[in-house]
């Protein structure tokens, strides 16, 4: 059959850096391509570039036969490509109607056609198994919902072929099974989709075919039923990736960190409702739940950002300061979520973002000067030890890419400066929340084997996931996020699928 989408040859310069280079690739009717790719790969050059976002240097791409104009995304819309991003671009305050027409009707038109847009919502929205309430909130809606919205937005606009990234990221298990449902019903209509995953055991699910790019060009092409998640791991990162593996904890200790009916301010979901919770030295406590239901709240309790309107938090025995420099001297370790807009300052340069968590301490600074010579040296031995690769110490952390990153501030909440006593070099608290957020399996596998490390060291660690694989390979203990309350812990063997995805859409396990 003649492909539905053929890119033919495209290259992408961004100055010296080559982000695409002679990429071809087909989409055939009816198939889900699954795109793979470490961080820096290029898979969002290339799905920009078939977006209208960007202007390929070299080559071409046809729909359905026919050439595409290149960097015009109304082109795109016109020729049937509807794209549903990871991070949703819904007005919470509008009606579904509202999202699905916004964007379709002229400012020049006289009056709304709202009965028909309805109508039509209705009718695609049944023909593919996605059922809404037109008149339904957004702001309403569960996770899942959203997602349902978005790709509605792009089917109402008659989209055949639909770019998917990273679909699954946020949703139940119940979720992304409905949504597998879904992709199904749209396959058997002779839609046409590219599936963006970091989850390999899903590509293998429900893709009919994979694609590979790495370093920028396309190393790798099989038929999903011809391949396996470690080959398509080697494919991605160019060696064989360890994963981490299920490890019990081997000497619990001693509670680090007590909540006890802790509750803070804050709005919707993003706040606790009478928390209570043991950190325990030598554990690794998993906290799972969807995305709003109170993790950042917790997380920045936890780090000294966010005050407790009632309860009380107990950090080796005394009462957590909400300061976040005074935490860090008490030994805990921060991995904030965001590491963009949080975990670094982006235009400084590699060696302050190692100590800046520190930069006020004797270690790095003597009556208010910063001792340069000690703190490149620290940073220094962050590189080396985390590996960490860039442009190099003075280079300004935006450059690092999003692996790299996560490895800087891994490295500057885990390693302590040479002048720490013995003692005092484990932290006792390390604070992970979506700490392999984004990354590719390569980083993913690093990052889940440091934290392991920590915990074998003493450390009481709190990792807080949206991934629900991550929390039951990591977890000693494993609670539910719900709403701002908290579940009580288990192991993790006493956990099911079924149940730990109730739990997270807050219907009893």
């Amino acid at each position: 059959m003649a492909a539905v989408l053929a890119l033919r040859g495209i290259t992408k310069r961004f100055g010296t850096l080559v982000a695409n280079k002679s990429i071809s690739l087909d989409l055939q009717p009816g198939e889900v391509l699954a795109l793979l790719g470490e961080n820096g790969a290029g898979k969002s050059t290339l799905m920009s570039i078939l977006f209208g976002h960007y202007v390929a240097d070299e080559g071409d791409i046809e729909v359905f036969g026919r050439p595409l104009a290149p960097g015009n995304p109304k082109a795109a819309l016109a020729a049937g490509i509807g794209m549903v991003h990871q991070h949703f671009t819904l007005a919470d305050n509008l009606s579904v109607l509202d999202n699905v027409m916004m964007g379709t009707e002229s400012l020049w038109q006289p009056f709304s056609r709202r009965a028909a847009a309805r109508a039509r919502l209705l009718e695609v929205a049944q023909r593919f198994g996605l059922p809404v309430v037109p008149e339904a909130r957004v702001g309403n809606l569960s996770v899942g919902e959203r997602q349902r919205v978005e790709i509605l937005k792009a089917l109402v606009r008659d989209a055949r072929i639909l770019i998917l990234d990273e679909p699954t990221a946020v949703l139940t298990p119940q979720e992304s099974e409905a949504l597998f449902e879904t992709l199904a019903q749209m396959v058997a209509q002779g839609l046409s989709i590219i599936f963006i995953s970091h989850k390999l055991g899903e590509v293998l699910r429900v893709s009919h075919r994979v694609a590979v790019l790495r370093g920028g060009a396309l190393v790798a092409e099989a038929r999903t039923g011809d391949t396996t998640e470690a080959q398509l791991a080697q494919w991605m990162v160019g060696h064989a990736v360890e994963q981490a593996a299920r490890r019990p904890a081997e000497r619990v200790g001693d509670a680090v960190c007590v909540l006890d009916h802790v509750r803070t301010a804050g709005s919707g979901h993003d706040r606790l409702e009478e928390v209570s919770l043991t950190l325990r030295a030598g554990e690794i406590t998993a906290i799972a739940g969807v995305s709003g239901n109170g993790q950042v709240a917790l997380a920045e309790l936890l780090c000294g950002t966010r005050r407790a309107s009632a309860g009380s938090v107990r950090l080796m025995g005394r009462e957590l300061p909400p300061a976040p420099a005074r935490l860090v001297q008490r030994g805990v370790a921060r991995i904030p979520e965001d590491r963009h807009a949080v975990g670094v300052v982006g235009d400084l340069p590699v060696w302050e973002n190692a100590v800046s968590e520190r930069l006020r301490s004797r270690a790095f600074s003597r009556f208010l000067w910063v001792r340069r010579g000690l703190a490149k040296a620290h940073a220094k031995a962050v590189e080396r030890a985390f590996d960490v690769r860039g442009g190099g110490l003075e280079s300004p952390a935006r450059a690092l890419s999003g692996g790299n990153m996560q490895k800087l501030i891994l490295g500057r909440a885990l390693l302590a400066p040479a002048s720490t006593p013995a003692q005092k070099r484990i932290p006792r608290l390390i604070v992970a929340h979506q700490p392999t957020w984004g990354l590719d399996i390569g980083a993913v596998a690093y990052v889940q084997q440091q934290l392991i490390a920590a915990r074998d060291a003493g450390a009481a660690v709190l990792l807080i996931s949206d991934d629900l694989d991550e929390v039951l390979t990591l977890g000693d203990r494993v609670a539910v996020m719900h709403g701002g309350r908290l579940g009580e812990p288990r192991a993790p063997a006493a956990w099911t699928r079924e149940a730990i995805g109730l739990a997270m859409a807050g219907s009893a396990s």
